[in-house]
């Protein structure tokens, strides 16, 4: 646990699909961004909060969910995703997370990562030992990796706070 104080610099980095499929896996759920965001945040001053998303289908429905991600307070970055030869569909963001990371660590007291892939535990190193920057690692515990969460200097499990951070999805026929 680490002490809160509002005069905190934190930066908000949201691994979208990791989150995205942890709640629609664990409880047919989708996330509130904005409650999520408002969460982390914890009254101290917000530097950037950034969303990373994988536009996997150009239709009225990902336009719409993005959309809601920006208005709930977050920077929207996207990227297209990759299919190769044979059908095979790749699309991430671990490095550029990573990066962002990096370069905001110089400018932040604090890099909230929401995200329980065990692929930021590199980063998390970096940040902590590097650039002296406390790393909050916010994810279902469930899904998330178990060193991610040993390393990060505190953990929030997205799953004791559902009541406000998931909804039900539309079931669609």
């Amino acid at each position: 646990m680490i002490v809160r104080n509002k005069n905190q610099r934190v930066a908000v980095l949201v691994d979208v699909q990791n989150l995205y499929y942890s709640a629609k896996n664990l409880y047919q759920s989708r996330v509130n961004f904005k409650n999520l965001l408002n969460l982390v945040v914890a009254g101290r001053v917000l530097t950037r909060a950034i969303a990373y998303v994988i536009k996997a289908d150009p239709n009225e429905k990902e336009h719409e969910f993005f959309e809601a991600v920006n208005n709930a307070g977050f920077e929207v970055k996207e990227k297209n995703i990759q299919i190769f030869v044979g059908g095979a569909k790749k699309g991430d963001w671990d490095l550029g997370i990573a990066m962002d990371a990096i370069r905001l660590g110089h400018k932040v007291d604090s890099i909230v990562l929401i995200s329980g892939d065990g692929d930021f535990k590199p980063v998390v190193n970096y940040l902590q030992q590097s650039l002296g920057c406390l790393v909050e690692v916010v994810a279902f515990k469930k899904t998330a990796n178990h060193e991610l969460i040993e390393i990060a200097d505190d953990f929030i499990n997205i799953e004791d706070h559902a009541p406000s951070l998931l909804f039900r999805r539309k079931m669609i026929r």
